[in-house]
């Protein structure tokens, strides 16, 4: 799975960067991939543009950026240094995306899934309480791909992602709809792990059925139940993959 996918699931425009946005991409997926290490310092601006062939102009404006994504903290005098994980905007859809971009870390794909475990099955919840028809029916589309596209990964993912994207929004809570990145992330990266034979891609299906028909029922507790149902098996089939301790 791509970050370009991320990107298209955003419906966010990544095809015509400008030379310092190509040069923060560049440098933001060595960082969070590690071959960049927290707490060390890049090159000076001279090498930097010697080695990406750029002028000194666009690394200033493409260390700018990472450095409003929280990645990198420039000081007079020291240098730019990268900053700990815990002060990067790890919501920030560009963040989040590089990550696809590097090998999967087992504490970070815990952490994804934590945040999808807090507030997915409350969103189903409220859902059930609040959606529209053309919610449901935008639900129900999902779910028809996702049984559609079970002979190929790249679509049924795809699928996947608008079925979550769409429960999200049939809660009509604007800051459940803002961390939809999260479950984009966690879904393109865990199903890199989990997804390698496109025969398997059927075995949710199920759990995805039984919690749109509680929300079309309107069973607020019985969607939320679930809904968590359905992440703690996306949970143990990583645990399958990674080891039983890894994702505890």
């Amino acid at each position: 799975m791509s970050e370009m996918l991320f990107y298209d699931l955003k419906q966010t425009s990544n095809m015509t960067l400008s030379m310092p946005a190509q040069m923060a991409r560049e440098l933001g997926r060595r960082i969070v991939a590690g071959t960049i290490a927290v707490g060390s310092l890049l090159e000076d601006e001279n090498s930097l543009a010697e080695r990406f062939k750029v002028s000194r102009v666009v690394v200033r404006e493409a260390v700018k950026i990472l450095v409003g994504k929280g990645l990198l903290d420039v000081r007079r005098g020291i240098g730019t240094r990268v900053k700990p994980r815990d002060r990067w905007i790890l919501l920030d859809d560009d963040v989040l995306a590089w990550h696809l971009s590097a090998p999967p870390k087992r504490e970070f794909l815990a952490q994804l899934l934590e945040i999808r475990l807090g507030m997915e099955p409350k969103a189903s919840r409220w859902a059930a309480e609040r959606a529209t028809k053309a919610d449901l029916e935008e639900i129900s589309i999902a779910l028809d791909r996702m049984e559609a596209e079970q002979g190929s990964t790249e679509q049924f993912i795809i699928a996947d992602a608008l079925f979550h994207k769409a429960v999200l929004r049939a809660a009509h809570n604007e800051f459940l709809s803002a961390m939809e990145g999260v479950i984009y992330s966690a879904l393109l990266i865990s199903v890199r792990i989990t997804n390698k034979d496109p025969r398997e891609n059927g075995a949710s299906i199920p759990f995805h059925r039984d919690v749109f028909e509680a929300i079309a029922s309107g069973d607020g507790a019985k969607a939320e139940q679930l809904t968590e149902n359905l992440l703690n098996d996306a949970r143990r089939r990583l645990q399958l993959e990674l080891g039983q301790d890894a994702l505890v």
